[in-house]
């Protein structure tokens, strides 16, 4: 779809200070880097043109993230290209908010039904990211529980209902998280409204990034049940596994393939992460595009298929 101008004008107001982190990120003791993996993803990459640096705009030249994690074999092997690169996540970051509200719930802070009234100026969506979902949008004075934000916020990628688990969760303590699990640089640092209205203290922060390995290591944790612990991996699992997003990387995916994901797109940027099992073939997919939605989704459903492909043939 083409951007609006409205989209572009609210641009202005939300990302005017994106700044590269200097972090570069290790690739945990727990994975096997397969250097094979990475010249085939390499392969792949050239073979659609994303290997080269595309413009953002006003901040400048931005090259993609991509990870992916073989879960087939005995031990996780681990394979990328440019995945320690920080980039806008968009959406995406709303999985580190829901793993942090759900790590709160476990821990008897909240409950998954407690009400919440959702309140401006989180109340921020002017229409649905997923036309063909029936839930209204929120407005300002609904009364709902955590349970239906945290739905909302995965499954449609609502930003009201973001901003309100982000002011619920609190940033500290999401990045406190963040920090346990050693993804510095991936720090929530924005709600998903303009600056003006942002918290005192976070109107002047850098936007939000994170890189493909950040985020599939994240999915990971998912997948082996150790994010925050089994109970709370498993419901971050139920919700990304009822993700409304077809359109990136499932596209390109056969029918029988499950994909637990979260997608996330914005002006230039356009992102997937997940985790996909088709009973016999299990691993993580995690890129992050530079790119509008309208030019990246073909490179998505390309990508996802020719990936889907390679670790089939690398099945033993």
């Amino acid at each position: 779809m083409k951007l609006k101008l409205s989209i572009i004008i609210s641009f202005l107001y939300f990302f005017p200070l994106f700044a590269q982190a200097q972090i570069q990120p290790n690739v945990p003791t727990y994975y096997i880097q397969d250097n094979d993996l990475s010249e085939e993803l390499k392969n792949i990459i050239i073979s659609e043109g994303l290997d080269n640096s595309f413009s953002v705009g006003e901040d400048g030249l931005e090259k993609i993230s991509f990870a992916v994690i073989d879960l087939t074999g005995k031990e996780p092997r681990i394979g990328g290209v440019n995945m320690d690169n920080f980039i806008y996540p968009a959406s995406v970051y709303k999985m580190y908010v829901a793993a942090q509200i759900l790590a709160q719930v476990s821990n008897c802070e909240h409950s998954l039904t407690k009400p919440y009234i959702a309140k401006f100026p989180n109340i921020v969506d002017m229409s649905k990211e997923i036309k063909t979902d029936p839930r209204p949008l929120l407005k300002d004075g609904d009364t709902v529980n955590i349970n239906y934000l945290l739905d909302l916020m995965i499954t449609r990628s609502d930003n009201s209902a973001a901003n309100c688990l982000i002011d619920l969760a609190s940033r500290k303590k999401i990045n406190e998280m963040m920090t346990q699990y050693g993804w510095e640089g991936s720090e929530v640092t924005r709600k998903f409204l303009r600056r003006k209205y942002e918290d005192p203290g976070y109107e002047k922060v850098p936007g939000t990034m994170t890189c493909a390995l950040h985020a599939a290591d994240f999915m990971y944790k998912i997948y082996t049940n150790t994010m925050i612990n089994p109970w709370v991996s498993m419901q971050l699992k139920c919700l990304l596994g009822r993700q409304l997003d077809k359109s990136k990387a499932a596209s390109g995916l056969p029918a029988n393939a499950m994909y637990y994901n979260k997608t996330g797109w914005f002006s230039y940027w356009t992102n997937d992460v997940g985790i996909v099992d088709d009973g016999n073939l299990k691993y993580i997919f995690s890129l992050f595009i530079p790119l509008e939605e309208e030019k990246a989704l073909p490179k998505f459903q390309a990508i996802s298929s020719k990936v889907y492909n390679l670790m089939k043939s690398r099945i033993k």
